[in-house]
């Protein structure tokens, strides 16, 4: 007989072994180290260029505040009830709108949208609805790693591809595709990129190279997950087309998100994609939570119905893009003079850092908690156990005085690394 309790003991009084009874996927899983470091960054006097969490002084929520209390008052059967698998047909309905008004989409309908928890819950529903074990799926050298935590689930086989300024480097794809046997070419299920300021290393795939990706999947019959949680962040430069809009749902899924844009607590992601591949995606999301929460869907339509989203985010990227030249002046005056190179993104939230070849920083990284500082080491973000002298820094959340500070902490934590790691030559 099994109690109630924090500590489960059969009636013999033995501890019950719940690590023998693990799955093999189970077995697989590690902690993300991202999700790690969260904790301390809430520790006093730590100072955080690891997650890529918005600013909260960025949140409407006085708005959301007032909508809130509408919307659980005077629409309660809705807002507080189960909703459908699909989502919430008013939200569906404003961000067509939006969709049209941003990208220039034509012709989306509600059954062209799937309302998810947060994209990393669409990312989960895509492994799942294409990936068998042995799957080839491409993506970035580095890659975002909520992605490759989600694909890895499925135990694929990952076709990497390095990144440089323009973007993932298609003529490389090609090659590698090239390369695969008819066999191979057969399980080879999708590519997935970042286009916009891309997770983590910063940079915006090219207009020709989203072209040419497009090439490649009609000669090689695969499709295109595009994760697009930060193209609207964009406070530099020209907007660059989705790759959606330059090739159509018939070869792209179009991942999008509030958490960038409007709050990441209201935990709202969408797939865009030909209504084929969205009435599967629904059927797997039934079997893991039947529906996102009704609450926050109906907050977000409300709030799309009564302000301009995108103008509203027009002071969020002054913030961003002046925390943004901080880091880079810092980089310049601290990083310069050590043979260290760094992106310098035109929108998004991060910046990817390039050390001489003798640093790795997650063994820096221990050097760096002395120091109350915090980055992501880059071998995170590398499938092939690669990146140990890189890292990704963010600059949404510090204040500009932190991210001054912070980059000499950075810097004074390398120097330490290097005397006590690095042999004198």
């Amino acid at each position: 007989m099994w109690h109630d309790v924090a500590i489960y003991y059969n009636e013999g009084g033995v501890f019950m072994n719940y690590k023998s009874k693990l799955s093999k996927l189970a077995e697989g899983i590690t902690s993300s180290i991202i999700r790690e470091l969260l904790k301390f960054a809430s520790e006093p006097g730590f100072i955080s260029f690891g997650g890529g969490v918005p600013d909260p002084e960025t949140f409407p929520r006085k708005e959301l505040a007032e909508i809130a209390k509408e919307v659980i008052e005077k629409e309660y059967r809705f807002s507080l009830q189960y909703g459908t698998t699909e989502g919430d047909p008013l939200l569906k309905a404003q961000y067509i709108r939006y969709l049209e008004r941003w990208e220039g989409l034509k012709g989306l309908t509600e059954n062209n949208l799937l309302i998810t928890v947060g994209s990393q819950q669409a990312l989960d529903l895509i492994a799942r609805t294409f990936l068998d074990e042995g799957s080839i799926v491409a993506l970035s050298l580095p890659a975002y790693l909520g992605a490759v935590s989600a694909f890895k689930m499925r135990n694929p086989r990952f076709l990497t591809v390095p990144l440089s300024e323009d973007g993932m480097e298609t003529e490389i794809l090609e090659k590698k595709l090239e390369s695969l046997s008819s066999e191979e070419l057969q399980r080879f299920k999708f590519v997935y990129t970042v286009p916009n300021f891309h997770n983590p290393a910063g940079v915006t795939l090219s207009l020709e190279r989203r072209k040419h990706l497009l090439e490649l999947a009609e000669r090689f019959d695969f499709f295109i997950v595009e994760d697009d949680p930060y193209g609207a962040l964009r406070f530099e430069g020209e907007h660059v087309p989705s790759i959606f809009k330059l090739g159509g749902m018939d070869r792209v899924v179009l991942l999008n998100t509030f958490s960038k844009v409007l709050s990441p607590g209201l935990r709202i992601g969408l797939v865009i994609a030909h209504e084929s591949v969205i009435s599967r995606l629904v059927r797997v999301k039934q079997g893991v939570d039947l529906c996102s929460p009704s609450l926050t869907q109906r907050i977000a339509a409300r709030y799309m119905e009564r302000y301009d989203m995108l103008a509203k985010l027009k002071e969020t990227l002054e913030i961003y893009r002046e925390k943004k030249d901080v880091m880079m002046k810092a980089f310049e005056r601290h990083l310069s003079d050590i043979g260290a190179r760094w992106t310098r993104p035109k929108g998004g939230l991060f910046s990817w850092i390039v050390l001489p070849e003798d640093f790795d920083t997650l063994e820096m990284l221990e050097i760096g908690k002395e120091h109350k500082i915090l980055w992501i080491p880059g071998s995170a973000f590398h499938v092939d156990g690669s990146g140990q002298n890189t890292m990704r820094v963010s600059y949404c959340l510090p204040s500009k005085e932190e991210i001054g500070e912070g980059v000499e902490r950075m810097r004074r934590a390398m120097e330490a690394y290097k005397k006590a790691k690095v042999p004198s030559r």
